[in-house]
């Protein structure tokens, strides 16, 4: 029998459709234990999601959602649960967990009342439009990635103060006291921590700082079972514990990173630090089938493009056309093209006007939906934005609900594993290189092939857009689905694979999670696709509509929270009411459930 009633509610060969549905023509079957598609490649065997009684965390590291899972045993509720995931995961997730760089969250309180948190970085005071290019106006390559030049102003730190004072019940030394004992005290590494290193270990030996702390004495990479000790992180944490955001803007971890910024030759300064605050807004709101969805606006663009696909593709019937069938998938391709054209000229609402009412609202997605043929490829250079005609992946997202239906759904980032590869001195504080997501000149693409405009350019105090896209859903005024993921400019995409599995292919959270992915974002123009993701016989079908199919390997680290059953619909067992899933792309994640 396939462990969780796997695909159940959806239609696969060998597997007898429920009333009403209709069959997933060439879509995926069931061997075994084991989900396949067209005999190109495997999902791993199915995992049941991590079910909780009165919560659930998600992370994309077991120790991180331990400390939350514990933080809400302890009477904290899901705002005291992230703040605690968020500083931990600074500690032992170092390549994207961070209190260098920022982020966004989503948070949704049990009366309905939903609103959004952008702490992300900001352009120091000193930056300029054209920092990035030489004399001639060309861009100079790795500036806006590798050094202090790269660095914006951090967020994570003010965000996480004001969610705790704002939300939390807990004080601010009892939900950092986890992350400082793992500092101070160590962890193990396991294979998926010391993946992560690898990353990055030519950058460790050339910075003294990060070297004492990320290698080894005689300067080999750490290995599994070494314990990792942060004593310099855990100093600052301590800081922070005592004396709120003013220790880490105002006192001598500003003094410290302003001095490593100067030294370096970057731009970073300590009225940089400051002047930042974070900013409270409405979420980005739309619907999807009954389902109220509540996301990142700008300087997100990845909301506006989620929500833009789904109002496309609410006018098809994508159950009825099944599961990664040539039709849905068709489909779903020209959604995420026209969505991703139209996010190139959205910027920070505080420096730019955005067409966001323009390109979320229903009418205009059934004027893309008049102008997309069914059986054939439209051409990315026929598309430009607004017009209804034919980001690094390396980030993090975590979720949390508790059991009175708190719900959050976080991602943050220093954008590149470790950022701008670079420390704060001696604060054990990696810093971020987000100043790569401005643009560095309209219409040259950034790390992740986004081309930029000048909507984005670079500006003194401005936040660069961002594709990161931390998402709740909801129904009759509760709390469903929390969701989000890390991947860059891919982001929009995975969210929106992870929506569909649960509401249109009646997939539990994990399996939603588990399903590989399809990514187009108008330029580059092929349609990328996990192994797995298409049959040979959808793949042929595809080509002869001329599309171009680009095999990729894995992206994003999802971590979704059903509630109320593992799947839409399906009743709790054992007394559970939460249901975690956590992306298994990456070693090292957990849901725990409390």
């Amino acid at each position: 029998m396939l462990a969780g009633s796997m695909l159940a509610g959806m239609a696969t060969p060998g597997m007898a459709a429920p009333a009403g549905s209709a069959p997933a023509v060439q879509g995926p079957a069931v061997q075994g234990d084991v989900l396949t598609f067209g005999g190109e490649g495997t999902m791993q065997a199915p995992l049941p999601p991590a079910a909780g009684a009165h919560g659930m965390v998600v992370s994309a590291q077991h120790l991180a959602s331990e400390v939350g899972a514990r933080i809400l045993a302890q009477g904290g509720n899901a705002a005291d649960a992230a703040v605690a995931v968020a500083y931990a995961l600074a500690v032992v997730y170092p390549a994207a967990g961070n209190i260098g760089g920022g982020g966004f969250m989503t948070l949704r309180t049990p009366d309905g009342h939903a609103v959004f948190i952008d702490f992300r970085e900001h352009a120091p005071q000193a930056a300029t439009a054209t920092m990035f290019q030489d004399a001639k106006g060309a861009v100079i390559p790795n500036l806006s990635i590798v050094g202090w030049k790269a660095v914006g102003v951090p967020g994570t730190v003010a965000g996480m103060d004001l969610v705790l004072r704002r939300w939390g019940h807990l004080t601010r030394q009892q939900v950092m006291a986890p992350a400082i004992a793992l500092a101070r005290d160590g962890f193990v590494l396991a294979e998926g921590d010391v993946q992560l290193l690898d990353t990055s270990t030519a950058d460790f030996a050339r910075d003294p700082q990060a070297r004492k702390i990320f290698l080894r004495p005689d300067g080999t990479p750490l290995q599994v079972g070494d314990r990792l000790v942060q004593a310099d992180l855990a100093k600052s944490l301590a800081l922070i514990a005592r004396d709120g955001a003013a220790a880490f803007y105002r006192g001598p971890i500003a003094a410290q990173i302003a001095q490593a910024s100067q030294a370096g030759g970057g731009i970073l300064r300590t009225d940089d630090l400051r002047r930042y605050a974070p900013r409270v807004m409405a979420p980005l709101t739309c619907s999807y089938r009954g389902y109220r969805i509540d996301t990142a606006p700008p300087p997100s663009g990845g909301g506006v493009a989620l929500c833009e696909m789904l109002n496309i593709l609410s006018g098809y019937d994508m159950h009825a056309l099944g599961l990664h069938t040539a039709p849905a998938v068709q489909r779903e391709v020209e959604a995420m093209r026209h969505a991703y054209a139209d996010r190139q000229d959205l910027g920070d609402p505080a420096f730019v006007r955005n067409p966001v009412q323009h390109l979320v609202d229903p009418s205009y997605a059934r004027q893309v939906r008049d102008a997309i043929p069914t059986d054939r490829a439209v051409p990315s250079a026929d598309l430009r934005p607004g017009e209804a005609q034919p980001e690094k992946h390396e980030t993090t997202q975590f979720s949390v609900i508790d059991g009175k239906g708190l719900a959050v759904s976080v991602t943050y980032t220093l954008n590149g594993w470790f950022g701008a590869k670079v420390m704060g001195g001696n604060t054990g504080i990696f810093m971020n290189d987000e100043m790569d997501d401005f643009s560095s000149r309209p219409g040259v693409p950034n790390m992740f092939g986004i081309v930029g405009s000048a909507a984005n350019a670079v500006a003194p105090g401005k936040t660069p857009l961002s594709s990161m896209s931390p998402t709740i859903l909801s129904r009759d005024g509760k709390a469903v689905m929390v969701i989000g993921s890390p991947g860059g400019s891919r982001i929009p995409t995975i969210v929106l694979s992870v929506i569909l599995g649960v509401v249109d292919y009646g997939l539990d959270i994990q399996q939603a999670v588990d399903l590989p992915r399809i990514h187009e974002q108008w330029q580059p123009e092929p349609v990328e696709v996990e192994k797995g993701a298409l049959s040979d016989a959808v793949a042929a079908t595809l080509t002869q509509e001329g599309y171009k199919i680009a095999p990729h390997a894995p992206w994003g680290v999802a971590e979704g929270i059903l509630v109320g059953g593992p799947r839409l619909g399906a009743a709790a067992t054992g007394g559970a009411r939460y249901y975690g899933g956590f992306d298994r792309r990456h070693a090292g994640g957990a849901a725990v459930g409390e």
